[in-house]
């Protein structure tokens, strides 16, 4: 290749290079001042901030075709259905047939189509669960869902527990345990996990199988799995424990000065949590002049009255051991 030729190819590349700067600066800012171009979804135009020049216009507005003007007729209007989620068996992907024996205009079926419509909910159920572990998670994700309503869970929970089911489903866990005592663990778990735990007696309260399953399960469950399960913190029951009990935000924070106390102490040591906090809860609640008795708190915290003596006066005694 000659020299000339060289120098030609060389000036040719440094055009284009300078033609591509020129494009890419133009998609950015103002042809004319410079200035910030932003795009006006609503006319279909890229406008300059600054001058107001018109760049681009005629675009092609890739948002709905419909308005709406409130989150009812959005829903309504929407084409798109929930999105996925672990806490159903088929991750809420197939469809469902309403019970309702009704056509698109609201009027009754006529007895053929009512027993044709009948007949199709239950195909569309069978062919929902196929195999025997679609409805081992349809019962389990059931149960999971029943459990945490009782107990009052948030939906985050429900996930979590739904998750380590079907991790556990996926190990092979599950033989020679049940299925409620699984989702039980499940649940369990979950709720520790998220800082929202309940205690095992009111977990056992709710479900369809003994505590020493639960426990049982339970163990074998996070040690398989390998899940990271702090101890539970005495506070974290607090406030449930005072919402019920009607208690001041006073007597809440003096519960949680108590146990505090007891932890730089060292008393909450090898103490059941909930035993802590209902008897941090009691005493708060004698120290800032509420009546509260020791059977309301028993009942609140599912424990027994003897227990919520004896962690009273070991608290009591902590706090006055620090203030020494």
């Amino acid at each position: 290749m000659s020299e000339h030729t060289r120098t030609r190819s060389t000036e040719t590349q440094r055009e284009t290079d300078e033609d591509e700067r020129a494009t890419g600066a133009e998609r950015t800012t103002c042809p004319e001042c410079d200035g910030r171009l932003t795009a006006d979804a609503e006319h279909g135009e890229t406008v300059c901030r600054d001058c107001g020049l018109v760049v681009e216009e005629a675009e092609i507005d890739r948002g709905p075709e419909w308005r709406a003007f409130d989150s009812a007729e959005k829903d309504s209007k929407s084409r798109v259905g929930a999105p996925t989620t672990n806490m159903m068996h088929d991750k809420g992907l197939s469809t469902n047939i309403d019970w309702r024996d009704q056509d698109a205009y609201g009027n009754s079926l006529g007895a053929r189509q009512r027993q044709k419509m009948q007949r199709l909910r239950k195909w569309n159920e069978r062919f929902r669960t196929r195999d025997s572990r679609e409805r081992n998670l349809k019962q389990a994700l059931g149960e999971i869902d029943r459990m945490a309503s009782a107990l009052g869970l948030p939906d985050t929970v429900r996930e979590t527990a739904s998750v380590i089911y079907r991790r556990a489903l996926d190990e092979n866990l599950l033989p020679g345990r049940s299925i409620e005592g699984v989702s039980t663990a499940a649940v369990y778990a979950a709720a520790r996990q998220a800082g929202v735990p309940r205690s095992l007696d009111e977990v056992s309260g709710v479900s369809r199988v003994d505590k020493s399953e639960i426990a049982r399960t339970y163990r074998y469950v996070v040690r398989e799995l390998g899940l990271e399960v702090r101890p539970a913190d005495p506070e974290s029951y607090v406030p449930r424990f005072a919402s019920e009990l009607d208690l001041s935000e006073e007597a809440e924070n003096r519960a949680r000065s108590l146990l505090q106390n007891a932890k730089e102490q060292g008393v909450h040591s090898g103490k059941s949590p909930v035993g802590l906090a209902a008897a941090a809860v009691y005493a708060a609640a004698l120290l800032c002049n509420e009546k509260v008795t020791q059977k309301e708190v028993s009942e609140v915290a599912d424990i027994s009255e003897v227990t919520i003596r004896n962690r009273y006066h070991e608290l009591l005694e902590a706090e006055e051991g620090l203030e020494v």
